[in-house]
């Protein structure tokens, strides 16, 4: 396979990820509208939240900003 095939759209490829705590739980997300993310990462230190299916990466997420 050609690398150009490979890397095509490499360029274009920007994603906006952000920190938060969700109900106390520290995460990264990537924002998908006003008030729901995908979750990215876990990056809390309680082991139980990784256990958490709702936690898991590729979630969505809804919240109200503050």
């Amino acid at each position: 396979m050609p690398l150009e095939w490979v890397y095509e759209g490499y360029e274009q490829f920007n994603p906006h990820f952000e920190e938060i705590d969700y109900k106390g739980v520290k995460m990264m997300i990537e924002p998908s509208g006003p008030y729901q993310a995908k979750i990215v990462r876990l990056l809390s230190a309680n082991p139980q939240d990784y256990l958490n299916p709702n936690y898991s990466p590729g979630s969505v997420i809804y919240f109200r900003s503050s």
